[in-house]
């Protein structure tokens, strides 16, 4: 298994096979933990990123997903955890602040919460390069950019 990379495979020179977000033990870890901490802020918790109703929904869906590589089918789909990474990295770069006002930077928990947010960050990196090639695959094969409709039902099986 390569670790943090894009699998795009392809069977022959029209259709694709497959998708994949690859993910380390330790990113699938961070995504988890920033999901967990936005969830637990809607259950009261004083974190300072809650999750509106719509969003808990698609956060513990996307949680139950993190148990291994990230296989994507749609565009639309590939925007849907672009945006949930988006929440969890910005949650995440909260508690690293939090944490290194409220120690030190050399502080374990410092350090800890520097990994969680620099683990996300690389996914959403890897997120959005997909979602650039998941368009121009796209936009080649109906020969126009993809609007709300494509993005839906253009599928890139596994």
């Amino acid at each position: 298994m390569v670790v943090g990379t894009i699998t795009c495979t392809a069977l022959n020179r029209n259709r694709l096979v497959s998708m994949l977000v690859r993910c380390s033990f330790e990113e699938l870890r961070a995504l988890e933990s920033g999901a967990l901490a936005i969830l637990a802020a809607g259950a009261g918790e004083s974190v300072a990123v809650a999750a509106p109703t719509e969003t808990r929904a698609a956060l513990e869906a996307f949680v139950s997903r993190l148990t291994g590589d990230l296989s994507i089918e749609t565009l639309a789909q590939q925007r849907r955890y672009l945006s949930l990474v988006d929440a969890i990295v910005a949650r995440l770069l909260v508690q690293m602040n939090t944490d290194i006002v409220a120690e030190h930077a050399a502080a374990e928990g410092a350090v800890a919460a520097y990994f969680d947010y620099a683990h996300a960050l690389a996914v959403r990196a890897r997120l959005l390069e997909i979602g650039h090639e998941m368009e121009a695959l796209i936009e080649l094969v109906t020969g126009s950019p993809p609007d709300k409709q494509v993005a839906e039902s253009f599928i890139f099986p596994d």
